[in-house]
């Protein structure tokens, strides 16, 4: 019998979406049928990081034939076994279909699959996180080897300089400069920190990184040190990722008891450890010196700058702070060569980028691309927009970002595109909205969101966002008054040039965004009184029936979803206090008879 190798996902999505009960059937079903005796050769179940397309969870792939299972049930275990594993016959009917409708074998022949280029995700949902010897399988360390042993650690910035690595934490500044200021202090003790305080609403890229490939992490910490002079990393995660957590402690022991982590690795009398810190959560602790306070054991808040934290950042020592992926390119990057990395991406954005995909589309979950694939790309990867609706705007780089609507479409994803368009690239949040979506609401939930998140230093942030926040409330409440408007566009450029950190200065992009691209829905909001999406619930007025049109068929009570239509002998009536203003009713009524606020 052909060797088997069953992965199976278990990512914080596929876990939530009950990939345990998945495995916990495997091997009930493995062992009733004696496979561990009958063939020597068949392996038990492998846990692996996250596969990518969150919305088939629960999924496992069979190897060496590669054949997918998405969108399982513990029912569908008991077939997998007999069919697949027994008589080497795919069961087609639990295969995924692609959007033709087809039956799809291969996991690498996914729509969702197909279109990306991995770097970052190259090793998650293909070896278990927990395993040492599966990353070394996969040429782990074999990057930090190369680094430490072959090359002067000049030679190593100068390489990651040559490759155009941008840091992917937001704002995109060059990783090679960054070292090379904190190379150049005359330290004796320096500091590496891995920032993955990943706080953006829907964004799970660096959680995913974390749980599926923890070591890759370490790696490309161990050769950042190397390049600086530094001995010491920080791990900086958000008690909110007790998975990441876990398997990040795992893979610091296990690199500590291999000898990849702690004095005169590779026998080159480099020296480096790795702590993990626990974060509580606060947003603000992703900006990188409120971090490091953090980390510190004081109040998570920014400082004034400079001098930089390359210059005078943990307890006032050199420290380089990277954000998860960006450290997750490096190993790729020293194995491959700056050459091979520049000839992914485009020129002044080299390399690709994760995107947590999700909002209104067919496929949700992580989908990595290379820099400057367009938006139009990026959706037809998750399989359009969902439910055959229309697109809208797709809003990239969390409540920092901004939207792009659908004249845009076209527009290239890399660091100087997305600028020219009015947002920024962020961590990698990339939420796609329909035609159903009040931009105005958009608007409120980021600015309420950062207006919660504010640390409160600075009366801009604080104070600003509040009063912002509460114009864009009276709005949708059906209160707002024709200054208004002007009121938070000249709000958001006081809080941008004079807020105190970059959460602040950039709280107000979401307003400004649909402000320039979306200007009339807040007019229709002020102006009209209306919501055009009929999301603002104080803005609709109740639907009703015109009695001398009805005919009493009856229609509109079996699609009304709160019950507020009841019948009388000539005529059906809806409760306005009832009516939640959906339409469902006046779509489908054959005559015609109801309308919003129409006449009873």
């Amino acid at each position: 019998m052909v060797r088997k190798e069953i992965l199976i996902c278990s990512g914080t999505g596929c876990l939530s979406a009950g990939s345990e009960e998945i495995e916990e059937k495997l091997m009930d079903e493995l062992w009733k049928h004696e496979l561990e005796d009958k063939y020597p050769l068949t392996r038990a179940i492998k846990r692996t990081g996250c596969m990518g397309p969150c919305n088939l969870g629960p999924m496992i792939i069979i190897r060496p034939e590669d054949t997918f299972y998405g969108n399982l049930e513990p029912s569908d275990v008991e077939r997998i076994v007999e069919e697949h594993l027994l008589r080497d016959k795919v069961v087609y009917d639990l295969l995924v279909e692609d959007k033709d409708g087809h039956r799809v074998e291969e996991f690498e022949k996914l729509d969702f699959i197909k279109g990306q280029k991995k770097v970052v995700m190259r090793d998650s949902g293909d070896i278990d996180p927990s395993s040492l010897d599966d990353y070394l399988k996969v040429e782990g360390y074999m990057a930090a080897r190369k680094a430490i042993m072959d090359m002067d650690r000049s030679e190593i910035i100068q390489e990651i300089k040559d490759s155009g690595l941008r840091g992917r934490g937001g704002a995109g500044f060059p990783t090679g400069l960054k070292w090379e200021f904190a190379a150049k202090e005359d330290e004796d003790q320096k500091y590496i920190v891995c920032n993955g305080d990943e706080g953006d609403p829907g964004a799970f890229m660096d959680r995913s990184v974390l749980e599926g490939d923890p070591h890759s992490i370490i790696e490309g910490m161990m050769i950042a040190g190397y390049a600086i002079g530094a001995n010491q990393g920080y791990i900086y995660v958000r008690a909110e990722y007790p998975l990441a957590i876990r398997n990040l402690q795992k893979a610091i022991r296990d690199a500590e008891s291999a000898g990849y982590l702690g004095e005169n690795l590779f026998n080159q009398g480099f020296d480096f450890n790795v702590e993990l810190r626990v974060g509580a959560g606060a947003f603000v602790c992703g900006e990188e010196t409120a971090l490091l306070s953090s980390i510190e054991g004081k109040q998570g808040q920014p400082k004034f700058r400079p001098p930089y934290p390359a210059q005078s950042g943990l307890w006032g020592k050199p420290t380089v702070i990277n954000n998860v992926e960006t450290l997750g390119n490096i190993a790729a990057i020293i194995i491959h060569g700056s050459e091979w990395f520049n000839s992914i991406g485009t020129e002044g954005s080299p390399g690709t980028k994760v995107f947590a995909v999700a909002g209104d589309v067919e496929n949700t979950g992580l989908i990595e691309v290379e820099m400057g694939t367009t938006v139009r790309e990026m959706i037809d990867i998750a399989g359009g927009v969902a439910d055959g609706k229309d697109f809208k705007a797709v809003q990239i780089g969390g409540p920092a970002g901004g939207v792009i609507p659908k004249e845009y479409l076209d527009t290239p994803i890399d660091y100087d595109s997305l600028s020219e368009a009015g947002t920024i690239m962020g961590s990698g949040g990339f939420i796609v909205l329909d035609e159903d979506t009040c931009m105005v609401d958009v608007a409120k939930f980021f600015l309420d969101f950062t207006q919660e998140e504010s640390c409160g230093k600075c009366p801009p942030c604080r104070l600003g966002t509040k009063r912002m926040l509460d114009i864009l409330e009276k709005i949708t409440e059906g209160d707002g008054e024709p200054e208004d408007i002007d009121k938070l566009e000249n709000l958001a450029e006081t809080i941008q040039n004079t807020s105190f950190c970059g959460l602040g200065q950039a709280s107000p992009n979401p307003v400004l965004s649909t402000l320039r691209f979306f200007r009339d829905e807040y007019e229709e909001h002020v102006y009209e009184k209306t919501c055009p999406t009929g999301t603002c619930k104080a803005l609709l007025k109740a639907f009703s029936i015109d009695k001398d049109l009805c005919v009493t068929c009856g229609k509109c009570v079996e699609v009304c979803p709160v019950d507020a239509i009841s019948s009388g002998e000539e005529s059906y009536s809806i409760d306005p206090e009832v009516c939640i203003s959906c339409g469902e009713c006046e779509k489908i009524c054959p005559v015609k008879a109801i309308s919003e606020g129409g006449k009873e």
